[in-house]
């Protein structure tokens, strides 16, 4: 990945007015927008967390991961358990009155990066050893294996093997369905998740965002981002300098796969359901698309590529007939900007502009 530095655009002195802008602009929307787009609007910054924390991965660190689907899968179920089965069992409806259900959520967000990230240690130091397309085929293979997992429910067998359980942990292909209901807080009622209009859940999905992407940028930008990019450019060097490239790899590995799995756990009580399908391979692609046509060398790079992404598709939906021929439209779109945009969408101006310099010599 030599080079990529080059290729970067230069936008850090108008990186927090960007920010600052774009989150007034995320509190303004829903007042603006319909409930449906308020959905769509909040689904596309989980989507954001996501692609992110995958770049960490990919374009800090130079790992190409097929499996980060896995993580999205391992959250998604246990936000699933936490409603039905944990929250239940803990007694929170009488432990925190009509905060139950506001208890529940936080709680199983917070068990949904735990068990990802205990997930991620133990796949990621087996994955670390190994480099370029053989560690991408690794993580593809254990998200696959998981998917099996899931799919067949084989947990669930094993369970009522050892006479626990009905036989039944993840339902297999057909998934597990949850909602969560009214909180009342100090007087004051709403519905968590209300999926006519997602009003409440797109301002706590605004509050995590903010955090999240703020600790993230926090990181790349730290002595431990540094050494991500040092590992990215020259490996080699970086480890004649005196850096564990693998132990440095399989720490961002699993901070990658924390983060991932925080956006798991926020995104499945939007959609009401976790199946299988979000530790298939082809739901691993998706970060791995926004990333690319975002710009994997910029921060906000994976952002904008979900963004761009999510409303594409979006968009594609409206008309049958490109619906019905949506991946020739995205294939189409990856190759204009893998043949033409060093750094993706994000890179565009300033690769124009240095066109257009050219062209005026």
């Amino acid at each position: 990945m030599s080079g990529a530095l080059d290729s970067a655009p230069d936008v850090e002195g108008n990186e927090r007015l960007l920010a600052g802008a774009g989150l007034l602009a995320l509190v303004i929307a829903p007042f603006i927008l319909g409930p449906f787009q308020m959905g769509l609007l909040a689904e596309v910054l989980i989507f954001g967390i996501f692609a992110t924390a995958f770049n960490l991965l990919y374009g800090y660190t130079g790992l190409l991961s097929f499996g980060h689907g896995m993580f999205f899968a391992v959250a998604g179920y246990t936000m699933a358990k936490t409603v039905q089965v944990v929250g239940p069992m803990l007694s929170f409806g009488e432990l925190f009155g009509g905060a139950s259900v506001l208890a529940t959520w936080l709680f199983g967000l917070v068990l949904a990066i735990l068990v990802t990230v205990l997930v991620a240690m133990a796949i990621g130091y087996l994955a670390v050893q190994l480099e370029e397309i053989y560690f991408a085929m690794i993580t593809l293979s254990f998200t696959m294996a998981i998917y099996a997992i899931a799919n067949q429910d084989i947990i669930g067998t094993l369970l009522e093997f050892l006479g626990i359980g009905n036989g039944t942990f993840t339902n297999g292909s057909d998934g597990l369905t949850f909602t969560l209901g009214e909180v009342d807080l100090f007087g004051f009622t709403f519905t968590l998740v209300d999926i006519a209009d997602p009003f409440a859940y797109y301002f706590f999905t605004i509050a995590i965002f903010s955090v999240t992407m703020y600790l993230l940028y926090r990181i790349v930008k730290s002595p431990f981002g540094t050494v991500c990019k040092a590992i990215r450019e020259n490996p080699e060097r970086a480890s004649a300098l005196g850096i564990d490239i693998t132990r440095h790899s399989w720490v961002t590995f699993v901070i990658s796969g924390g983060f991932s799995g925080l956006a798991g756990g926020l995104l499945i009580p939007l959609f009401t359901n976790v199946t299988p399908r979000y530790a298939y391979w082809s739901f691993s692609a998706e970060p791995v698309l926004m990333t690319v046509i975002g710009g994997p060398y910029s921060f906000f790079g994976p952002l904008v590529g979900a963004f761009s992404y999510r409303y594409l598709r979006w968009f594609i939906s409206r008309f049958e007939m490109l619906e019905a021929y949506w991946q020739f439209s995205f294939g189409l779109l990856l190759l204009l900007v893998v043949l033409f945009v060093a750094n993706g969408i994000i890179g565009a101006p300033k690769q124009i502009r240095s066109w257009l310099d050219s062209r005026g010599e």
